[in-house]
């Protein structure tokens, strides 16, 4: 009987401890900017930040590809927040449409799995149609690396048929505060 009480007031103080660990730390998004430079083949419809409390923050795009896409290359670029925004972590090239298929990109895995569940293209090539992220918020027991406390911006350059059709730009902050832990 003593160790049915134990194990739910174990729980209760390890459920205390890892929601104190989390308002420690505020990981949100502060800006998205997405520009399409061919309108007659990808068109965004809606492309927003939604502030729904003061640590999170809900990001929506919306966008259409009007004919199918077999071949798509990424440029996405990190930048850290120091006197205007520095070359940070990673410049990577990658084949999109061979990443969907065999996810062997460690870094492009990180980002993935943070939205994955949040968007509709968990498919792989041709793409087609509505493209939708839809209530996306950025969750710290998802990210897999240590980050230093700062504002950052990752840039995504996509490229079909090798030439470049849209940007996609998410700026989020990310502060690790373990004293107002306390």
């Amino acid at each position: 009987m003593r160790a049915l009480l134990i194990i739910p007031a174990l729980c209760g103080v390890l459920l205390t401890y890892n929601t104190g660990l989390n308002n420690a730390v505020v990981f949100k998004f502060t800006n998205v900017i997405c520009e399409s430079y061919n309108t007659s083949w990808f068109v965004f419809h809606n492309c927003r930040l939604k502030a729904v409390s003061r640590n999170k923050v809900l990001l929506n795009i919306n966008g259409t590809v009007l004919h199918p896409a077999y071949d798509i290359t990424l440029h996405a670029q990190m930048f850290k927040r120091a006197n205007g925004y520095k070359p940070w972590l990673f410049d990577l090239k990658f084949d999109g449409c061979q990443y969907m298929r065999h996810r062997s990109i460690p870094f492009a895995n990180l980002v993935f799995g943070l939205f994955k569940e949040f968007s509709n293209f968990n498919h792989t090539c041709p793409y087609m149609g509505s493209q939708i992220v839809k209530d996306f918020y950025l969750r710290y027991k998802l990210l897999r690396l240590p980050f230093p406390t700062g504002d950052y911006m990752l840039t995504v350059r996509w490229f079909f048929d090798q030439k470049m059709q849209f940007d996609t730009n998410v700026s989020f902050m990310f502060v690790e505060d373990i004293l107002r832990n306390n």
